[in-house]
């Protein structure tokens, strides 16, 4: 903690949000709120019936409970302190609080573009080679997988964050967004970030781009494979790949638009920020449980068992 205390004068910083007026801000509370309880409950839930149903302990259904677990961390993150500044005045965080902020999003984010990336090697394998499927997606792949997921987002946020709490700050600081976006906080360094602002996009928007990249190539191999060998076999492949596809556009759509642009004095910046912490993380239950019947079912024997508890108590 000395570091930061030794080497900067600046010890918080002051949030703008998204709007300053009252009514606004009263008005966004209460969306942001419900937005909130609707992410805690439906990816909690889904975590909930892939852990006590066993008609879902599958490799899909264990990746789907991590992400879903991805997704409530990564809003928890960002969510909660934005939703109580809409009630506050001064809209402010600790310098500490600001680099955790931006240590866990980054942490997150990368953990949970890994993990998409080994869902789309699971669709493969599945898909495409269903009699090796349970003797390649053992035990020790899932968890080797998974770890390989918080390895990547360990690996990606430090590499950041490592050279951002040794920066000064001693001047400016208000950072215009809802919370401690890190290519906002380092202009507000008292140093050239020339070098560091070039490394951020290049680790956050490259690596966003590379993974999107592959993952598109990775789903169209699948639809190749499957049309080539059988006519039936691409409509069943486009139901099972369809929610896949449609949660890795929306997840990385905005979050290249971001590190591809970050410095921009647009509003845009803001909205893509609450897609990203807000909006991103309800795509999961909403997008898997709709159009997934398994998922529903199992969901319906939980209810039914917590009601037949209940009554026996």
């Amino acid at each position: 903690m000395d570091l930061l205390n030794n080497t900067s004068s600046v010890s918080e910083f002051i949030l703008l949000g998204l709007s300053s007026a009252q009514d606004i801000q009263m008005f966004f509370f209460a969306i942001f709120t419900l937005v909130y309880v609707a992410i805690i409950v439906g990816n909690l839930l889904i975590v909930i019936s892939v852990i006590s149903d066993n008609h879902l302990h599958s490799p899909m259904y264990f990746f789907l409970a991590n992400l879903s677990f991805f997704d409530l961390c990564l809003s928890s993150t960002a969510t909660p302190k934005m939703v109580a500044d809409f009630l506050k005045e001064n809209k402010t965080i600790s310098l500490w609080g600001c680099m955790a902020q931006m240590f866990f999003l980054h942490f997150l984010g990368g953990s949970e573009m890994t993990l998409l990336i080994v869902m789309a090697v699971d669709r493969y394998i599945a898909i495409c080679r269903p009699l090796h499927y349970t003797t390649i997606m053992n035990h020790r792949m899932l968890m080797g997988s998974v770890l390989l997921s918080w390895a990547v987002g360990f690996v990606h946020t430090m590499s950041q964050m490592v050279f951002t709490i040794t920066l000064p700050f001693c001047g400016p600081n208000v950072v215009d967004n809802i919370f401690c976006d890190l290519p906002l906080v380092l202009k507000l360094a008292c140093t050239d970030t020339y070098v560091l602002e070039l490394l951020v996009i290049a680790d956050s928007g490259l690596l966003s781009f590379i993974c999107f990249i592959l993952l598109l190539i990775s789903y169209t191999v699948i639809l190749v494979t499957v049309r080539h060998r059988s006519s039936g076999g691409l409509s069943k492949a486009l139901s099972t790949l369809s929610a896949h596809i449609t949660v890795v556009t929306l997840f990385f759509g905005p979050c290249i638009f971001i590190y591809v642009w970050p410095f921009s004095s647009f509003s845009v910046d803001k909205f893509l920020s609450v897609f990203y912490s807000v909006i991103t993380p309800l795509l999961n239950p909403i997008i898997y449980t709709l159009r997934n019947q398994e998922m529903k079912a199992a969901m319906s024997r939980l209810r039914i068992q917590h009601v037949s508890s209940r009554q026996n108590f």
